[in-house]
C-alpha cells in the first residue's frame, strides 16, 4: 500500500526496470516504488502481499455499519482494493473510496469496485468532514511526515466520525521480529518494505492525533494464528487468521473519534 510521493533521484529509479521475470530491483527502505515493482502480487493467496489480506479481515471488524446506505468510507493507502471483499454483510452499505500512489495498484482496485482516487494521504482532495469512516491500516508505519497525515485524515473526517488504525510499534520487539526477520519469511513483508526508524508508538500515534481533535482507544495488538500458519504454509489454507492479543508490541489496533 503506498502512501507518499517517492523522492526523484537514481535511487528511486522506475519501477518496472527488472527484465521480465527477473527479481525486482533493489531500492531503499520504504520505497513506495516496491509496489508497483510487485504489482502482480497484490491478489494470490500465497503472494508476496498475502498477510495484507489477513490483516484486512482483522481490520474490519472494527469498522462500524455506515450510517447510511451509500456512505464514504475513505480507505487510505488502499492498494489494489484489498479490503473490498470483506465489506459484507453489515458493512456492505459503505461505498468504498480508496486512495493510492500507485497506479498500477489503483487498477486493481477498480476492478473490485473501489472508487479510487490518486493522491497523497497528506494532501487529501476532499471537503471537510466528508467521511464518516476513514480506515489507515498499515500506513503510519511509512510515514515521514505523522503530524501532517493525522491532520489531513481529521480534516475530511466527520465530527463524530471512525478512523480504524493498524499499523506497527516502535518496540525492539518489531523492529526485530517484524521487521528483519518476518521479511524472511513466507507470508512476511517484502524485503525492505518497512524502515524501521518510522515505527510508531501508540502513545506517539494517540498524540499526533488528538493534536488534530481526534480521541485514539488503543485496541490491541495482533498475531497470526498458530494454527493456521502451517497449514497456508502447507498450501492447505489460503488465509491465516490474525488473533486479537493484548500485547502491543508489533502490530496494535486502534480506533479514533472525532470529537
Amino acid at each position: 500500500m503506498t502512501f507518499r510521493a517517492p523522492p526523484t533521484g537514481p535511487e528511486s529509479a522506475r519501477a518496472g526496470s527488472a527484465p521480465p521475470g527477473g527479481r525486482p530491483p533493489r531500492r531503499r527502505r520504504n520505497d513506495p516504488a516496491q509496489y508497483d515493482d510487485l504489482a502482480d502480487q497484490w491478489w494470490p493467496t500465497h503472494g508476496r502481499f498475502a498477510a495484507l489480506h489477513w490483516l484486512a479481515e482483522a481490520r474490519a471488524r472494527l469498522i462500524p455499519p455506515p450510517p447510511s446506505k451509500g456512505a464514504p468510507l475513505l480507505d487510505l493507502a488502499c492498494g489494489a482494493g484489498l479490503l473490498a471483499p470483506v465489506l459484507t454483510g453489515e458493512l456492505a452499505g459503505w461505498r468504498h473510496v480508496g486512495v493510492d500512489l500507485s497506479s498500477a495498484a489503483l487498477r486493481q482496485a477498480r476492478e473490485h469496485g473501489v472508487t479510487t482516487v490518486r493522491a497523497d494521504v497528506t494532501q487529501l482532495p476532499f471537503r471537510d468532514g466528508q467521511f464518516s469512516c476513514v480506515v489507515a491500516g498499515e500506513l503510519f508505519e511509512h510515514l515521514e511526515d505523522l503530524d501532517a497525515a493525522c491532520a489531513a485524515i481529521a480534516r475530511v473526517l466527520a465530527p463524530g466520525g471512525t478512523v480504524v488504525i493498524d499499523t506497527l510499534a516502535d518496540t525492539l520487539f518489531c523492529r526485530i521480529a517484524l521487521v528483519r526477520i518476518a521479511e524472511r519469511l513466507p507470508g512476511g513483508p517484502p524485503p525492505r518494505l518497512h524502515d524501521p526508524r518510522l515505527l510508531v508508538s501508540p502513545d506517539r500515534l494517540g498524540a499526533a492525533l488528538k493534536r488534530s481533535g481526534i480521541d485514539l482507544r488503543v485496541v490491541g495488538g495482533l498475531r497470526p494464528s498458530f494454527r493456521d500458519y502451517p497449514r497456508w504454509l502447507a498450501r492447505r489454507a489460503d488465509s491465516v487468521r490474525m488473533v486479537p492479543i493484548r500485547s502491543t508490541a508489533g502490530v496494535y489496533q486502534a480506533v479514533g473519534t472525532r470529537s
